[in-house]
């Protein structure tokens, strides 16, 4: 990320005044690609003005839906400059910055730039398997060198272990630029004892759409949503009613998009956000390996979900 440092501030200070922005909708943002292969800029530009338009409260580049995995450094470093340039301050921006090598994350956190960047979304070290112990050390040593706030990301299915509660809390408490948890794991037992448990100005936020509704009504503060690419309007809408309290109306306005969450994810993310959206006009239908596009089938399917949300 080629990025420019902050002027030196107090982090709480800066934590706590992100900490409001970020209570509601957060959407992770596809990298869209042409039919070559290439990063499609233009594309991109086109998704972030359509969701930052939906009224969502931030952004989130380079996570697990934006095939940060796929991307070169050249690319990363773009697609980061493109978000920015494009969002022009209307939202918050959050930058993926995680890995399983915790001296190379400390390097990238101290190098680089973050104008225009509010914080960082970290997941739990991959592939490693380490033990609750090795992850707080992990992210202990990134809180201390990152400039900006950091927003933990717990997601089993993904990276081969969870990260516990007690763990989650101990990072929490630690460390006052730690201010929240994207939690990914479907435990809701232990997304309520981090609820229970947590700092008054630690955040809950969910990262699945199929679980949003049910955590901010335990207590979360919104949703890191993977369908808001899409259907940003929709998404905030519902999570805003929900954290408003009133959970009859969000569960009618859920109810119009449950459908199609399960579409999302049946061939991987985001082999199916991409589906809807090359629908909606919005990119092109283009994964790179080892993802592949989506199957006929799969886009049958897609195609019948969507006519509500098809302009007639």
């Amino acid at each position: 990320m080629s990025l420019i440092k902050p002027k030196p501030q107090s982090i709480l200070r800066i934590s706590n005044m992100l900490i409001n922005k970020l209570i509601g909708t957060g959407v992770a943002l596809i990298t869209p690609f042409k039919t070559d292969g290439s990063v499609d800029f233009e594309a991109l530009k086109k998704v972030v003005n359509h969701v930052v338009e939906g009224d969502v409260e931030y952004v989130v580049a380079l996570g697990t839906t934006a095939e940060t995995s796929t991307l070169r450094r050249f690319e990363r470093d773009e697609v980061v400059k493109t978000i920015v340039e494009e969002v022009k301050n209307r939202v918050p921006i959050i930058v993926g910055v995680g890995g399983n090598c915790t001296s190379e994350l400390v390097e990238i956190l101290k190098t680089s730039d973050f104008s225009g960047i509010s914080g960082v979304l970290s997941v739990v070290p991959y592939y490693n398997k380490p033990t609750q112990e090795g992850i707080f050390q992990h992210f202990s040593e990134l809180a201390k060198v990152c400039p900006v706030p950091m927003i933990l990301y717990n997601i089993p299915s993904r990276c081969g272990v969870n990260m516990t509660a007690d763990t989650t809390l101990r990072l929490a408490n630690a460390h006052s630029n730690i201010i929240a948890i994207k939690e990914s794991s479907g435990d809701m037992t232990q997304v309520a004892e981090i609820m229970q448990r947590k700092p008054a100005n630690f955040l809950v936020i969910s990262g699945d759409d199929a679980f949003a509704l049910q955590m901010t009504e335990m207590g979360g503060s919104g949703v890191i949503s993977v369908l808001g690419n899409a259907l940003p309007a929709k998404v905030s809408t519902m999570s805003r009613t929900a954290l408003e309290g009133d959970f009859e109306t969000a569960k009618k306005q859920f109810s119009e998009f449950e459908h199609l969450i399960p579409l999302l994810f049946v061939e991987g993310n985001p082999t199916g956000i991409k589906t809807i959206m090359n629908m909606f006009g919005l990119c092109e239908n283009e994964v790179r390996l080892p993802l592949v596009p989506s199957t006929d089938t799969l886009q049958t399917q897609v195609r019948a979900a969507l006519q509500p949300f098809m302009k007639h």
